[in-house]
């Protein structure tokens, strides 16, 4: 059996690389003795990718990008380098040259836009007692509130910043679709998924925070594409 690359999994707003807990513990029984997560900083498109790919190439092998929400523009932008081997979407955005995350989700109004609000600072954040039904309704309350409460934060002008060269476009894909999520319009993954040419979509009853309710199933996707 080939040897299994090294895995990068990326997370989006309102979450760091504790997003991934409990898929890393099921990749980790899958006998994937490489893991990584990157603790992006959610200031600008260029900030995260470039911390990306400073992470992608401390590797010496072949690497699978995994994205998360906005981990997905991230992995769009950084996955072009020449070991990243493929992209796992997790209800994640998967933007064309020039898209951000805004234009690439105009007419896919998802409820929970209506629960985010920027501070004095121009960071936009979740309200905390929006933050159970907008991001995680398949969740338990004590794991939403804590997500909630330490929720990172992103500068909100990251919302315009459009990718460059997406990889997509070179690199084999897969992609999860949440069905019940309330940030990305599932329709809009849907679409997503269908344009990049996924080579495995799998859709889960589950709302944006799959990488948490869902692990099992998410683990076996990364287990699949990494194969």
């Amino acid at each position: 059996m080939a040897e299994k690359p090294t895995v990068v999994l990326v997370h989006g707003f309102w979450g760091g690389a504790a997003h991934w807990a409990k898929v890393i513990v099921e990749l980790d029984k899958r006998g994937f003795g490489a893991l990584h997560a990157v603790e992006n900083p959610l200031t600008s498109l260029a900030d995260d990718a470039a911390r990306t790919r400073q992470m992608v190439q401390q590797v010496d092998g072949p690497v699978l990008l995994v994205g998360h929400s906005y981990g997905g523009a991230v992995i769009t932008e950084a996955g072009t380098l020449p070991n990243v081997t493929g992209l796992v979407y997790v209800a994640a955005f998967a933007p064309d040259a020039g898209e951000s995350l805004a234009t690439v989700s105009e007419g896919h109004d998802a409820p929970g836009g209506a629960n985010i609000a920027p501070d004095s600072d121009g960071y936009l954040w979740i309200a905390q007692d929006k933050f159970h039904e907008s991001f995680c309704q398949d969740l338990p309350e004590d794991e939403a509130l804590v997500m909630a409460v330490t929720q990172k934060a992103p500068v909100g002008s990251t919302f315009g910043d459009p990718v460059t060269d997406p990889a997509w476009k070179s690199k084999p894909s897969w992609y999860q679709v949440s069905a019940q999520d309330r940030m990305i319009a599932p329709d809009n993954q849907r679409r997503m998924a269908a344009r990049i040419g996924a080579r495995e979509t799998i859709e889960l009853e589950s709302g944006h925070a799959s990488l948490a309710s869902q692990p099992v199933a998410i683990a076996e996707l990364i287990e699949r594409a990494a194969g």
